[in-house]
This record gives structure tokens, C-alpha cells and sequence, in this order.
């Protein structure tokens, strides 16, 4: 099962990370898939916002390759793998604490074997001046929170 979805502009990208918000669980993971400029650090920058309220500074992680965010109902892990060289510096940046929240994780290939099986793939590509965006669900739990999901 895929959901696709055409974003028009900036604000359908932070309304689409707000839904997505609603549905996380603490032990998710998000790999959000995209080249550069397709939207990866707004999409995250609106589930962060919809989950922490209000206007929450989202900057994208590129250099520090991950920020952590306490949420009301659990912390939130916001990687950048960019400048990850070895899939194994994963575990030196809170990895495996992230079962304890919400991992949302943009170039997620960088990171290797330590990529999880059950996950939820949110996939951005840029078409001319929209960004269209496909979630695939990895897993039964996945597929069951986006039966019926509607943006």
C-alpha cells in the first residue's frame, strides 16, 4: 500500500508533516528519501512543530548530523546522514536510544545496516515547481496507521 500526495508549496509540506505527526508512536522511525531541495527538513521541520506546538526553530542537522528534541510525550531524534561517511558512526550518535522516541531521519540509505525493517518510507521527488511525496509503509504496524490516512 502507497499514499502519494502533491505538495504545492511550502505550507502543504509543514500540513502534510503535521499529519504524519499524528500518527507517531514512541519506537518509530521515519526514512525520509529525497535529493537536495526536495523537502526532507520541511517535512520534518512540520512533524517536529506538530508535535513539540507552536514554532519550534527546526534547523536541518547537516553539520552536527543529529538533533534531539524533548517532546511532551516522548523525545524526538532528527538525523541528517549527508555527511555520515561510515554506516557505523550511526551508533555514536544515539542510534539505538532512538527506540525510546521517534527517529525521522532524512538520507537514511547512509546509514546502512542499521536502517530498521519496520519503518515508515516517505519518498520526496520534485516535478517541476510541486513535490510529490509517496509514504510506503514497512511493516504491518505501518500499513495498519495508513489505512484511511488522509492529508
Amino acid at each position: 500500500m502507497t499514499d502519494s500526495f502533491v505538495l504545492e508549496d511550502e505550507d502543504a509540506t509543514l500540513s502534510l508533516g503535521k499529519s504524519i505527526a499524528g500518527i507517531l508512536r514512541v519506537g518509530d522511525f521515519v526514512a525520509l528519501h529525497g535529493d537536495l531541495g526536495a523537502g526532507k527538513t520541511t517535512l520534518t521541520r512540520g512533524i517536529i512543530q506538530a508535535l513539540l506546538g507552536g514554532q519550534e526553530e527546526v534547523p536541518s542537522p547537516t553539520y552536527t548530523l543529529v538533533q534531539v528534541y524533548d517532546g511532551p510525550d516522548f523525545p524526538l531524534w532528527h538525523f541528517d546522514l549527508y555527511r555520515l561517511e561510515d554506516p557505523e558512526g550511526v551508533e555514536e550518535l544515539g542510534w539505538d536510544e532512538t527506540v525510546e522516541g521517534v527517529a525521522l531521519v532524512e538520507w537514511p540509505e547512509h546509514a546502512g545496516r542499521h536502517l530498521p525493517q519496520v519503518r515508515l518510507d516517505v519518498l520526496l521527488e520534485i516535478h517541476g515547481d510541486q513535490r510529490c511525496v509517496r509514504l510506503e509503509p514497512k511493516g504491518e504496524g505501518w500499513q495498519e496507521r495508513l489505512h484511511g490516512f488522509s492529508h
